[in-house]
């Protein structure tokens, strides 16, 4: 376990079970390490807005990596038991191995995750996985090339991300998760694709409605496919059987193929939310906390970590903006909702 840092106290009277104002517990942490991304996705960070002119954080705003483990430490006084790293794409920040390694150490966390595009996993699902990452998940929008660069703007070919699951494999990431943004005009007739690709490996694709995250991403309901006609499209040629969730938090719908050949994974945001049973925190890359993935604003904890502030005082500071909270914007999506409101965008804070 690591040594105390500066600003460190015990407490005995330690919070395990923080609640907010309707019952959702503190669980889960998603930690962002940097704004910046080797990809400029149309959903996340399109390049019309994410351009050379664009005012990323300089490096001496983001949370050094002591900053985060001592934040992370506190959260797991309160609760948190799984976390999983961001960006932007969290491979892009140096060292990024030297973090895990430190979160790793962390009593009470039970789960160590990281989402990526994959394009760099080559390189260091090695070191990641030595250095106590438990599970990969990969962001992947089509296995047609045509299709996947006109997404990702970096005209990224989709067999750097395949090498990038295949090292994170060779590592000892035994089973993945793949992410798929499902938009219909652009990437609806990859879905059966990408469900066959990968039935039978081990891994889990997992199909995401298309969501209003930030501003910039041109979102609009009639390019949402239903989590219904997902399934439908892939029940058609690979019958699926309902699975329960492992946790009443987990955001994904589990359907397993019929005939033995793995899992699947559909998240509704849109079409049937859940945010009566959201559990997670979000944590930006300059130390900012989030209580939800729509959320116009997050609360300053940088300048708690930097004011010499104790551990206890912070925790009371989190405890005081986690207890309060309301969130439950996909419950309460309209046109007007969604035209009054600027919400943070996804780069910022990960998904």
């Amino acid at each position: 376990m690591l040594a105390p840092i500066m600003g460190q106290t015990t407490n005995q009277n330690v919070v395990r079970n923080l609640p907010d104002s309707a019952g959702r517990t503190l669980r889960d942490l998603r930690i962002s390490v940097t704004d910046r991304c080797n990809m400029r996705c149309t959903y996340c960070m399109p390049a019309t807005v994410f351009d050379a002119n664009h005012p990323f954080l300089p490096a001496q705003e983001l949370l050094t990596y002591e900053e985060i483990t001592r934040l992370t430490r506190i959260f797991a006084e309160l609760g948190a038991r799984k976390l999983r790293i961001t960006g932007g794409e969290p491979l892009v920040r140096k060292e990024l191995p030297k973090l895990v390694a430190q979160l790793a150490a962390i009593e009470g966390i039970d789960d160590l995750a990281l989402t990526t595009n994959g394009v760099l996993l080559p390189h260091l699902a090695a070191p990641l996985r030595d250095a106590g990452l438990h599970r990969i998940t990969v962001s992947l929008d089509a296995l047609d090339n045509t299709v996947f660069q006109a997404i990702n703007g970096r005209d990224i070919a989709v067999e750097k991300v395949l090498a990038g699951i295949d090292a994170a494999v060779a590592a000892g990431f035994d089973s993945l998760k793949i992410n798929v943004v499902v938009q219909r005009g652009i990437n609806e007739d990859q879905i059966l694709p990408l469900a066959s690709h990968f039935r039978g490996s081990g891994h889990i694709v997992r199909f995401i409605e298309f969501m209003d995250v930030g501003n910039t991403n041109g979102w609009r309901v009639d390019r949402v496919v239903p989590a219904k006609d997902i399934m439908a499209t892939i029940g058609h040629t690979h019958p699926l059987e309902a699975l329960s969730r492992h946790h009443h938090s987990d955001v994904a719908q589990r359907y397993r193929y019929a005939d033995g050949g793995g899992e699947i994974g559909i998240i509704s945001s849109v079409t049937q939310p859940f945010c009566g049973d959201c559990s997670r925190a979000r944590l930006s890359s300059k130390g900012e906390l989030f209580t939800c993935l729509f959320a116009s604003q997050g609360a300053d904890l940088r300048t708690a970590l930097r004011s010499n502030e104790t551990d206890a005082e912070i925790r009371t500071l989190i405890e005081g903006i986690w207890r309060p909270r309301n969130d439950r914007y996909s419950e309460e999506r309209t046109a007007h909702t969604r035209a009054d409101r600027s919400k943070v965008e996804m780069s910022y804070i990960g998904g």
